[in-house]
């Protein structure tokens, strides 16, 4: 039985990159095949971490492009370059494109530090999100794996996992928590594209039992 190639993935960040890190050393050469990272930002140390793992590394600078449409039209032709066939957007801060999600209908996953539809949507990055989650009170909060769509964080949800608010939490303290489980439930949701085990009916993403 012929053994099936591994799916080419393309990451996206803005920054430090730990969830593209998560994916280096859960996914790659394992599951799927990282075959590119690019970044909006320069001083991203996303970039740095594909470097050392051997991963091409690309950086583009938003303002060179008259449009945020001409931007994403760059991205979309390097990842259609390395016949990247999911793309994942690891604590990228950019809303893509419409054109964007047309390249890659239901083949682009984001992790959002949210339980979606609460805290997310245009605004909502960062230790913005966290700051909201103290500021409204809430008991719970946590973290998002979802599919992208033309909405911003709108699209189906892939999966979740929650974490406690506690009395004397700050948004700093609620990021390093939510972090932890990102750093798990993005490359579980990875791992289970790749292996063909994701299927998208309407607003819910099954689990193909095989």
């Amino acid at each position: 039985m012929a053994v099936k190639p591994l799916k080419k993935i393309g990451v996206l960040v803005s920054g430090g990159g730990t969830n593209f890190q998560s994916l280096i050393d859960s996914i790659h050469q394992k599951h799927g095949e990282i075959v590119v990272v690019i970044s909006n930002n320069r001083q991203a140390f996303g970039l740095k971490r594909g470097e050392a793992a051997g991963i091409p590394a690309v950086a583009l600078n938003p303002k060179g492009y008259l449009s945020n449409e001409d931007f994403d039209k760059k991205i979309v032709e390097i990842l259609k370059g390395y016949e990247v066939e999911l793309v994942v957007l690891a604590g990228y801060m950019k809303i893509v494109t419409p054109d964007f999600v047309k390249a890659y209908p239901n083949d682009i996953i984001n992790i959002h530090p949210a339980l979606i539809p609460s805290f997310c949507g245009e605004g909502f990055y960062g230790m913005h999100v966290h700051q909201a989650v103290i500021d409204y009170g809430v008991k719970v909060t946590g973290a998002t794996v979802h599919f992208v769509n033309e909405i911003a964080d709108g699209g189906p949800i892939i999966a979740q996992e929650t974490v406690k608010v506690a009395d004397d939490d700050t948004p700093e303290s609620i990021q390093k928590k939510v972090l932890k489980i990102e750093h798990t439930l993005l490359p579980a949701a990875v791992k289970a594209f790749c292996l063909d085990e994701l299927v998208v009916e309407g607003r819910t993403v099954k689990k193909r039992l095989i």
